[in-house]
């Protein structure tokens, strides 16, 4: 009887290390290859990088086109730009004008 006591108490004992290993393990797991884990960081911090240059590029370009407008919006009209939106929008070139065609 004080035999079985014993081995039952160890077989208690290896069986709540086994499980609470077993718990550890699978969290560890998914904390390292999971949706949310440090693997999956990496992916996220090179889509971030992406996007920044992304951002920072659509930035200059707005900062471009707001620059054309404060040309068009003031009292004085900048003369060239008006006439180079109304040869764009009405396709017309005057007759001494150069046409160079890109690609």
């Amino acid at each position: 009887m004080v035999i079985r006591r014993g081995v039952r108490s160890v077989l208690v004992a290896l069986a709540l290390y086994l499980v609470s290993g077993g718990a550890v393990g699978y969290f560890m797991f998914h904390a390292q290859h999971g949706s949310r884990g440090l693997e999956a960081r990496g992916g996220l911090r090179e889509s971030l990088r992406a996007l920044q240059g992304e951002l920072a590029g659509l930035t200059s370009e707005r900062k471009g086109w707001e620059q054309r407008l404060t040309l068009v919006r003031d009292e004085a009209v900048d003369r060239d730009l008006l006439e180079e939106q109304a040869r764009a929008s009405l396709g017309r070139v005057h007759r001494n004008d150069l046409v160079l065609m890109g690609r």
